[in-house]
């Protein structure tokens, strides 16, 4: 795990393995906004007739959140971190489970009303998880298909039984379809469906629980649908067909041929006859399932469908895509309107009521106008068109060029969120960042403390680069990237530890001036001192000092024969944070990582309770502020 989102490269490379990498997220506004677009959305109503409606977002920031809908105000009530890169898709499973799915290969299981803790871990894909689709009255189905062609249907409650009693949260994970070392079971323990049909029946593996594999798919998936009774399932995806299997057991039962281009989005109705797909070719298509054909199809955008939802009695598709515009559709009439047209590409829709939910790739969710119960209202106001059965460009030149008006220029509501990071700059003093957000502005980042010390607004992002730039050389000891929307700062040992100054430029009072001060040690001192307070608080002192930190023996053969003890004059100050290395409780940052068991996760450093150890954490981490251990220095040939 080297690399965010290629998980999958540990287990054939012909490299020595790496060790373990930490990163740290800084958040910089308030925990109660997503800081990147939104790939997904759910609404839940509970079963309480006095509760709010709730509505799940999942976000390419690597988090879920969950907002307290009422007439006027949506309030973030829990904010779901563990995922360690972009949510790609949620669905709602039974009466209170959440069930999401990311590019870091996973699934993890929620309870909804929880604080935002992570019930299980489910891993058996290979690569980036796509797209999840639920059964609405099975509460156990669940489907997850993903890059590779792989499809895969979940029993949630068989997955979600814990396999011992006495494995906590961190073993379960990893007894669930992964071996310790981090490598993906071998596919070859599912029960495969092999291309004539035939089930083999492969010896399933010891620990716990494996779902069942739809196997066919060539290329990758990228949208999935189930029926309420969960008896029917349809993929999509690169290979441009409509795949139709059954859930149960993993069998192919047809395909359907039609579309030019990947599959982005698939509807079904509640009893599974009929079926809505759209596609990057621009037309969705409807599909009669009994007569294995297609039945309809309609030219409403000029780009891409990616979002699809549709009436609860199937009579009207709402569609949006990468032409920034949401239509509403008549099935059987064929007339189209256009519903509004914002700035940003949409990439997944929610009903709500009279509302529709529309997620962009902007960090804010808003809500227009739909009429959703009376989508006939809709039409009577006048600017439909009917939609045309070719692609668009033909179906364009029967418009006589006319371009349909929105029906709504603003959204009804807006739950906003804050600009993501879109560029950055390392700066030569090797602690200061330079970022650039979306909405133009650009900050200094002290990453040594994860605060924004300078706000300059905005203003060009390259003369600032050069106002600010020192004659200084400091060793590269940290790696940056901007892929979650906010600044993500990468440690790896032993290169890392490179980087010392001196505590006089660091102006640290009360410190020798010519003491060198380890800029990577110290930042994961600041890092990980609420865990180490949490851990005397637990375990008393004694255990911090005297280094047992690992599996006893194996850590410090490894550690005491590779690396050097690096004492200060006194050794009372190692356990002291620097305040150049104090890091912000009030928006903490949140750390990656893995250790040697369940893979890796994700946590604000104020949630960790002193439980985790080696298991969690890499060792070198753990030398490094429990023994005050720095690996051996590279020979500087």
């Amino acid at each position: 795990m080297h690399r965010v989102g290629s998980a999958g490269n540990t287990s054939n490379s012909t490299r020595p393995r790496k060790e373990k990498r930490l990163t740290y997220v800084l958040n910089d506004a308030d925990d109660t906004k997503h800081c990147a677009g939104i790939n997904c959305l759910a609404v839940w109503k509970p079963l309480a007739p006095d509760g709010h409606d709730y509505l799940f977002t999942g976000s390419r920031d690597g988090t879920l959140k969950r907002w307290e809908l009422t007439e006027e105000a949506a309030t973030c009530s829990a904010t779901f971190e563990s995922h360690i890169d972009w949510v790609n898709d949620a669905v709602l499973a039974g009466d209170n489970t959440l069930v999401s799915c990311s590019s870091d290969t996973t699934l993890k299981t929620w309870n909804c009303l929880s604080d935002g803790t992570c019930t299980r871990t489910l891993r058996q894909h290979s690569d980036y998880v796509t797209c999840l689709a639920a059964a609405e009255k099975n509460s156990n189905a669940v489907a997850s298909g993903g890059l590779g062609g792989e499809v895969f249907v979940w029993d949630l409650e068989a997955a979600l039984t814990p396999v011992s009693k006495s494995s906590d949260a961190m073993e379960e994970d990893c007894s669930n379809g992964i071996n310790g070392s981090g490598n993906s079971l071998p596919i070859t323990s599912l029960r495969t469906i092999s291309s004539s049909n035939s089930i083999s029946l492969h010896p399933t593996p010891p620990h716990g629980y494996v779902p069942v594999a739809a196997k066919g798919h060539k290329e990758s998936v990228y949208a999935l649908a189930m029926n309420d009774s969960g008896t029917l399932l349809v993929s999509g995806g690169t290979e441009k067909v409509v795949r139709i299997w059954d859930p149960r057991t993993g069998s192919k039962t047809m395909k359907l041929r039609g579309h030019t281009d990947n599959i982005r989005a698939l509807l079904l109705d509640s009893t599974g006859r009929f079926c809505l797909s759209g596609s990057s070719d621009s037309m969705i298509r409807l599909w009669d399932l009994g007569q294995q054909r297609c039945v309809h199809s309609y030219a409403v955008h000029t780009d891409s469908v990616w979002a699809l939802a549709s009436t609860p009695t199937f009579s009207h598709v709402y569609s949006g895509g990468r032409d920034l515009s949401l239509y509403l559709t008549d099935l059987a009439t064929r007339e189209s309107i256009l519903l509004c047209t914002k700035e940003h590409p949409i990439l997944q829709l929610a009903l709500h009521d009279d509302g529709i939910w529309a997620a962009t790739t902007d960090s804010s969710v808003r809500r227009w106008p739909a009429e959703g119960r009376n989508p006939q209202k809709v039409f009577q106001r006048g600017g439909s068109f009917l939609a045309g059965n070719l692609s668009f460009s033909r179906a364009r030149a029967s418009l006589e060029g006319s371009t349909p008006v929105p029906v709504h220029k603003e959204p009804s509501f807006t739950i906003p969120g804050t600009p993501g990071i879109v560029q950055h700059e390392i700066l030569n003093n090797r602690r200061h960042v330079l970022t650039k957000d979306t909405a133009g502005s650009v900050k200094l980042w002290e990453i040594t403390r994860g605060i924004v010390v300078e706000d300059y607004g905005q203003v060009s992002f390259e003369e600032k680069k050069e106002e600010l730039f020192e004659m200084v050389s400091i060793p590269a000891w940290f790696t940056v990237d901007t892929r979650l929307g906010s600044l993500s700062v990468h440690l790896d040992t032993p290169q890392c530890f490179s980087a010392e100054m001196y505590s006089a430029d660091l102006n640290i009072i009360g410190k020798p001036e010519d003491d060198k001060v380890n800029l990577a040690r110290e930042t994961l001192k600041g890092l990980l001192s609420h865990w180490l307070t949490k851990r005397k608080q637990r375990f008393g002192s004694q255990s911090v000092a005297n280094g047992e930190v690992a599996s006893g023996k194996e850590i410090s053969t490894r550690s005491i024969t590779h690396s050097r003890m690096e004492i200060d004059g006194n050794a009372e100050n190692d356990s002291m944070v620097y305040p150049p290395f104090e890091f912000s409780t009030v928006s903490p940052p949140s750390i990656i990582t893995e250790g040697s068991q369940g893979g890796p996760w994700r946590k604000k450093i104020t949630d960790l309770d002193g439980t985790e150890d080696e298991k969690d954490f890499p060792w070198w981490c753990l030398d490094c502020v429990l023994n005050n251990r720095l690996p051996p220095r590279e020979n500087t040939k």
